[in-house]
């Protein structure tokens, strides 16, 4: 019996959930409930759809996107943990940690007295990941399909040492046009400006994306509104545990670099992502877990 027959069978009596592969095999499932429509990859526990009902899709995928074992999808909610960015002392390992590219264990799926569905997955770190990273920990996943969006990460300590991670929830929001929309929450912070050398920057109004943007905004827990006035809708981001926010966009040059990215694609996404990272890293004490959650809603303007 496949992989896909043992989903299938396992998950026979949910009738909103239906299983496919695409690419070179990666293992993707599909929810649709009576209040959304979503598709998420094994690999990565990686969500790369997500639509209300009545809704155009809120989350953006690119078109050029690989869907090969391995490789993280560009696109989606990808998961960055146990490091945010670059690693700190081996640029050789990769970016943004390990277990976006690594095949997730879908343990339950449960429909909500709203309508709503959850499914939860969890990952255990394995022999190759202790070698680069020599913790002891599991981690779960969350996520709730339904008229909102609620993706929730909870690491928890299952070793004897404090355990100091950093993270993100890297989402990619669809736009209409990037040079129309703005960011509003973020008034008056502190960040750090990645474009030019980390310079630590203050907020002045809110955010318009005007070239390539690369920002981690510091001690940010509020909640924070993507105003897209083409696609005549606000995209509400609400979080907990969570203290850092950073906004990405590759723009022209750095997305003609990018294979999987597409030359103009820029200009239909927008990257804000719910995090802990640089300052705002966080540690887990031995037995301990920490979650970070995070809302997402939309609202007509």
């Amino acid at each position: 019996m496949t992989d896909l027959q043992q989903l299938q069978q396992r998950f026979s009596a949910h009738k909103e959930l239906s299983f496919r592969q695409q690419g070179d095999g990666l293992m993707l499932v599909d929810i649709t409930n009576p209040l959304a429509t979503a598709t998420i990859s094994l690999q990565g526990a990686q969500l790369t759809d997500w639509a209300p009902v009545g809704q155009q899709p809120v989350i953006w995928v690119s078109d050029n996107s690989f869907y090969q074992s391995g490789r993280s999808i560009r696109g989606g909610v990808p998961i960055c943990w146990p490091w945010f960015g670059d690693h700190v002392t081996d640029a050789s390992l990769p970016a943004h940690g390990f277990v976006r590219t690594k095949i997730w264990n879908l343990e339950s799926v449960a429909p909500l007295v709203d309508g709503s569905t959850r499914l939860s997955f969890s990952y255990t770190l394995d022999k190759d990941d202790q070698i680069i990273w020599p913790c002891q920990c599991t981690l779960h996943m969350n996520i709730t399909i339904g008229k909102e969006l609620e993706l929730a990460l909870q690491t928890s300590n299952t070793g004897q040492q404090p355990l100091t991670i950093t993270e993100a929830l890297h989402t990619y929001f669809r736009v209409g046009d990037v040079n129309q929309v703005r960011v509003a929450g973020l008034e008056d912070t502190h960040y750090l400006d990645k474009v030019e050398g980390y310079k630590q920057k203050t907020q002045s109004g809110m955010i318009d994306i005007q070239g390539e943007v690369d920002r981690v905004y510091l001690d940010t827990a509020d909640p924070c509104r993507i105003e897209d006035p083409l696609m005549n809708r606000n995209i509400i981001i609400k979080k907990e545990g969570s203290h850092s926010t950073v906004i990405w966009n590759p723009w022209l040059e750095r997305s003609i670099a990018m294979a999987d990215m597409g030359e103009q694609a820029y200009q239909t996404m927008l990257c804000v992502e719910s995090a802990n990272a640089a300052s705002n890293r966080v540690v887990i004490e031995a037995g301990d877990t920490h979650c970070m959650t995070v809302c997402y809603q939309v609202e007509g303007r």
